[in-house]
């Protein structure tokens, strides 16, 4: 792969906490390991890294590839805007992606054992907050000598996280970047998560979250669970641009098998999910979705809750993304300059619904480039 603004080839690293961790819930870990990357260089003085959030579907393998002779296919999820000359540039910032905590690509998580038991975790694993997140997350910069991250960068979940930073840690963080993201979910946004969810409590194969004992895997739940949620990251104009009413067949065939190109999409996602995700840690992410509410100790009142921020600020929406719509993003815009915080915001024009934070729109990237060229 030649080309210039990849960081090419990369490797995960992992970090082992041995002191435990005391979670939100009053339940604690004897101890974890978190896998990450970096890419760049941390400076002398350990002010240039920053922290890449990922989403729920997401993990620490944020850019570069694994395979140099099939490189696209082994290619980080934010790659397009992660590398040399690029709006994270890597010539400039030393980033690190963490797979989070709860996670199924090697953090500690539910497919983890139990030192307890001698079992994987399963549905013993305790839930999880954003903050836990967070928390464990502060551990790792501890690890990697930083103090304080020169910013910390999300989308959708990330950007909670990187919300939660700025309001833990205000003195750690000095740019916090919310993209696609919200300062709580709606109920409309609760409720598909639970659809998710009991799409995946009900298969006979999840055997109680304990099903690794039992050698299957809650295939058929997951996979309608990510189904339902592919439906919510996808604008109506999208799915009318990419696939409209084409039947595969060019007519009716009367029968519950594939016969709409969309029908046939969501399958293929739904398929594709099944095969590289665990079940537990979706169930997890999901609540730790719900639960997230910085104003819920301030009386709902998000002006008071943000007012801890010190960091600056640059927030994104777009304009059809309806399940984190910009009047989400704008509530806390809003808050944060009622407390005199410096906020730049993009609402950026794009058609593609939620997944616009993944993809290479222009006026996205030029406005997240100008504001990171910004960070000294």
């Amino acid at each position: 792969m030649n080309d210039l603004s990849s960081v090419g080839l990369v490797a995960p690293q992992t970090a082992t906490f041995g002191t435990p961790l005391t979670l939100k819930s009053g339940a604690s870990l004897p101890g974890f390991t978190l896998v990450y990357e970096t890419y760049g260089t941390l400076n002398a003085a350990k002010t240039n890294a920053v922290l890449v959030c990922h989403a729920l579907s997401g993990n620490h393998h944020v850019a570069g590839f694994y395979d140099a002779a099939a490189p696209q296919k082994t290619l980080g999820w934010w790659d397009n805007l992660v590398g040399p000359g690029k709006p994270l540039d890597t010539e400039r910032f030393f980033v690190v992606g963490v797979n989070n905590l709860g996670g199924c690509h090697g953090s500690t998580g539910p497919m983890s054992i139990n030192p307890a038991t001698g079992k994987p975790y399963g549905a013993d694993f305790p839930l999880l907050t954003v903050e836990d997140w967070v928390a464990a997350q502060s551990r790792l910069a501890d690890h990697l000598g930083i103090d304080a991250w020169a910013a910390v960068l999300g989308g959708s979940l990330g950007g909670m996280q990187a919300l939660q930073w700025t309001l833990e840690y205000p003195e750690r963080v000095r740019h916090g970047v919310v993209i696609a993201s919200a300062p709580r979910l709606s109920a409309q946004n609760i409720a598909f998560n639970e659809v998710a969810r009991q799409a995946i409590l009900s298969d006979p194969d999840f055997h109680g979250g304990h099903y690794y004992e039992h050698g299957v895997l809650p295939r058929n739940g997951l996979r309608l669970a990510r189904m339902v949620g592919h439906i919510t990251y996808l604008s109506d104009d999208q799915m009318a641009e990419k696939f409209g009413r084409q039947l595969r067949h060019g007519k009716p065939h009367f029968s519950y098998e594939v016969e709409f190109e969309i029908e046939s999409y969501l399958r293929y996602q739904g398929d594709k999910f099944a095969e590289s995700f665990d079940a537990n840690t979706y169930l997890l992410t999901t609540k730790a979705l719900d639960y997230f509410d910085p104003a819920l100790d301030y009386g709902g009142d998000l002006r008071a809750a943000l007012s801890r921020a010190q960091a600056g600020f640059f927030v994104a929406s777009f304009t059809t993304d309806w399940r984190f719509a910009p009047e989400r993003s704008r509530e806390i815009v809003y808050a944060l300059l009622h407390n005199g915080r410096e906020v730049s915001y993009a609402e950026i024009e794009c058609d593609a619904g939620h997944d616009s934070f993944l993809l290479n729109a222009p006026h996205y990237h030029q406005a997240l480039a100008a504001y990171l060229k910004g960070i000294s």
